[in-house]
């Protein structure tokens, strides 16, 4: 049984991934959703020309993740794609995010990716793809955003290795580093704040940068960047002190 795993499924890109997996990936029987909130994943039902396997779960929680290697083990299914897209931040200088506000981040955002990546690996097979999820504010240290920004610079360093690990297996590796997107993220990542100018003059739409993530990821591409915008700021990043980009960021 061929079948898609997504993260994060209940909002957002990953949300939308869900989508546009079922729409352009025939050969799958099943999409495994994964999310906390079970009654947003239950809006799936009826909308999809496929199964969904519904899960909910907490992949931060250790009881949660052995909830899904067991039914790995169980179906024993090769997966063909699998997405993590769960991730979360806070806006807030160091020291003024609760200490609870920093390690969810880096338990979410780096923690339960590895977590995930590595239970579902056994099952991935030849000619199969892996999108992780990261930021393009992995490219520089962002002040006011510190915690955050390290978390998907640890994931677009973790995903250029894997990729790398992969490549004599045949399975395709895609880190996604977008802008800003609007999604539900920010509603818990501003608490009120208001997005900086500067991110909001570049906003996306999660199905422009889904749909890219996924061309670039059928094209074997190692990073996936939507945009001339965010692909100028990559370039700038490679070649530009980054005290200057975090001195105009502060």
């Amino acid at each position: 049984m061929k079948i898609a795993i997504v993260t994060g499924a209940s909002s957002g890109m990953g949300r939308e991934m869900v989508y546009q997996l079922a729409d352009r990936f025939g050969g799958l029987s099943e999409i495994w959703v994964i999310a906390r909130r079970m009654e947003r994943l239950d809006e799936f039902d009826g909308k999809l020309p496929l199964k969904v396997r519904k899960f909910a779960l907490d992949i931060t929680d250790a009881e949660s993740l052995k909830r899904l290697k067991n039914e790995l083990e169980v179906v024993r299914p090769e997966v063909k794609l699998l997405v993590n897209s769960a991730g979360c931040g806070k806006y807030g200088k160091i020291g003024e995010l609760t200490p609870e506000e920093s390690s969810n981040m880096i338990r979410l955002n780096i923690e339960a990716l590895t977590a995930v990546t590595e239970l579902v690996l056994p099952y991935i097979s030849a000619n199969s793809r892996i999108i992780q999820f990261a930021s393009a504010a992995a490219f520089v240290p962002q002040p006011g955003f510190a915690v955050y920004a390290a978390t998907k610079s640890y994931v677009l360093s973790y995903t250029r290795a894997l990729a790398q690990e992969l490549k004599s297996r045949n399975i395709s590796v895609t880190a996604v580093c977008p802008g800003s997107v609007e999604t539900e993220f920010f509603d818990y990542a501003l608490d009120g704040k208001k997005l900086p100018l500067y991110k909001k003059a570049v906003i996306s739409q999660p199905e422009v940068v889904v749909k890219h993530a996924i061309q670039d990821s059928l094209m074997g591409k190692r990073m996936s960047i939507s945009g001339p915008v965010m692909k100028g700021f990559f370039v700038l990043c490679k070649f530009l002190p980054h005290d200057l980009i975090m001195r105009f960021i502060k």
